[in-house]
């Protein structure tokens, strides 16, 4: 099915420049699409890119479009945000060829008597669903997931393969779990007694809110007492960890491997490039932003961009600039030395 650049801009919205009857049946790159895409420009670094596209149609912003008017020959969707237009127009683009799955329980699926599922919901094949377990309308439970006992799955949620989602957990409305995820599992919690290791029993769950997004091997502990919190919106990318008790505020997104603590309490509208890691029982205020590869070890209660690394450099340049690091606190107190000298010295004067 292919889309008519009207039925675009009167789903989406934008400014149509050019043929409104062009129709395109995919959305492509700027260097591989053809005459039956549109393609889109996020990255003005990109703009000569874009005036040798050979789409039949361009997302662009304002600026882009002032700059590219007589460049690029084919019709142009204006709007504030491209990248954001192009996400929903992919959507519209995989829409068209989801496989709908039909309602039921898979014949091979082990649902327990007092688990509720509702007719409407999907279970697949070799699911379990433990006792007392509810399951919304609309959820999509694919072969080989585990729910727990009374956890809670919200309408329209879909857990793909392999999804282990533990006792007492509760995830909202529209959630996309990936698979391997492990939600609810104990917390690392060991008090020591004479040299051993005592564990914490880990009585808490993880509740987490609507429009979530879990990524593949993504693991979120269970709370020691109180719930781990994930509120609605947050994205998590693949192979994250989230340890006890810790708190992420609303669309928060983080990219893969990035570690958080246990009881970090982390605000809303807060990204984590991949690796940052964050330090237990520290708190981060909303719109914050973690470069990649950092490290969060003090609380964070200013808004802004913050990066704990040193850059990249050749492995020499490395080795000499950590011997420096190493001697600081000689050079410092050689430093002092050298003060105490001169105020002498400037005394005796």
């Amino acid at each position: 099915m292919s889309y008519r650049l009207s039925m675009l801009v009167e789903r989406l919205g934008g400014q149509l420049f050019g043929d409104a009857d062009i129709e395109v049946s995919g959305i492509a790159p700027l260097d591989t699409a053809d005459a039956s895409h549109i393609t889109f420009l996020s990255n003005s670094k990109l703009r000569s890119a874009a005036a040798q596209t050979k789409a039949s149609a361009l997302i662009l912003s304002p600026v882009d479009h002032d700059e590219l008017q007589h460049a690029y020959g084919g019709a142009r969707i204006v709007t504030n945000n491209p990248y954001a237009y192009f996400a929903r127009v992919a959507q519209l683009f995989v829409e068209q060829s989801r496989i709908v799955p039909e309602p039921g329980v898979h014949p091979t699926a082990s649902v327990h008597p007092e688990a509720q599922v509702d007719p409407a919901a999907t279970i697949g094949p070799h699911v379990t669903i433990d006792a007392g377990a509810r399951i919304a309308a609309g959820v999509v439970i694919d072969a080989g997931s585990f729910v727990g006992r009374n956890a809670v799955v919200g309408e329209g949620t879909h857990f793909h393969a392999n999804v282990s989602f533990h006792a007492g957990c509760r995830i909202g409305r529209n959630g996309i779990v990936h698979s391997g995820a492990v939600i609810g599992a104990d917390g690392f919690g060991f008090a020591k007694e004479n040299g051993a290791w005592v564990k914490i029993p880990q009585t808490g769950g993880v509740n987490i809110g609507d429009d979530v997004e879990i990524g593949a091997n993504t693991s979120i502990d269970r709370g020691a007492l109180s719930d781990t919190v994930i509120e609605d919106g947050v994205k998590l990318d693949n192979q994250i960890q989230i340890g006890h008790n810790c708190h992420i505020g609303a669309h928060t997104a983080m990219a893969g491997c990035v570690g958080v603590a246990g009881s970090a309490k982390i605000g809303k509208y807060c990204t984590f490039g991949g690796a940052a890691m964050v330090l237990g029982h520290l708190t981060i205020v909303d719109n914050v932003h973690v470069s990649s590869g950092s490290m969060v070890s003090r609380s964070i209660l200013e808004p802004g961009q913050y990066t704990g690394f040193y850059p990249l450099a050749k492995n020499a340049d490395w080795e000499k600039t950590a011997a420096i690091v190493r001697n600081l606190g000689t050079m410092r107190e050689k430093i002092r030395e050298l003060e105490k000298t001169i105020k002498t010295l400037t005394k005796d004067k």
